[in-house]
């Protein structure tokens, strides 16, 4: 069961991300202040703020003021993209054709359909990957802006500009 289970890593890279889209132009987090706002293990998050940098999701800035910011517009970095940077882009599923064994074996044409289960997961895969194509970063920064501002907590962005490093251009 566990093979259609989302690791950590992803959940605590997308929150990374959707955090980054959150600060301003010409700001960066370092990766210990990324890790510090969930309370992450930092050498850890380190590993998953790696694997998005060399997806091109995240860029690396050197330096002491040096730190991460969205390597793209958040509207153009995807849940899918950040999932592909982190789990891969291979399907979660993975036919192995047992039906061609045991008594009860049927006889496998390789051109031929696909069992009625493959095809199943096929489709819930498409509706998946679908589904985080569709929601950006910067749809879930508005969202949760949104939300916090409708209770008055301005906690994100205290936080933020507490934290963030401006770069100079």
């Amino acid at each position: 069961m566990s093979a259609m289970k989302a690791s950590q890593g992803l959940e605590w890279a997308a929150h990374a991300c959707a955090l980054l889209g959150a600060l301003p132009e010409g700001a960066c987090l370092s990766g210990a202040s990324l890790a510090a706002f969930h309370e992450l293990p930092p050498a850890y998050m380190a590993k998953h703020l790696q694997a998005l940098s060399r997806a091109g999701l995240l860029d690396a800035v050197r330096g002491i003021q040096g730190g991460y910011r969205l390597a793209r517009d958040p509207g153009a970095i995807t849940l899918w993209d950040v999932e592909a940077a982190i789990a891969g882009s291979e399907p979660r599923f993975e036919c192995r054709n047992i039906r061609a064994r045991g008594p009860c074996a049927v006889s496998i044409d390789p051109s031929g359909p696909a069992c009625e289960i493959a095809c199943a997961f096929a489709l819930a895969e498409q509706a998946y990957r679908a589904s985080l194509k569709q929601t950006t970063i910067a749809n879930i920064t508005r969202s949760v802006a949104a939300r916090r501002r409708t209770v008055g907590d301005s906690s994100i962005k205290d936080w933020l500009n507490e934290h963030a490093t401006r770069l100079e251009r």
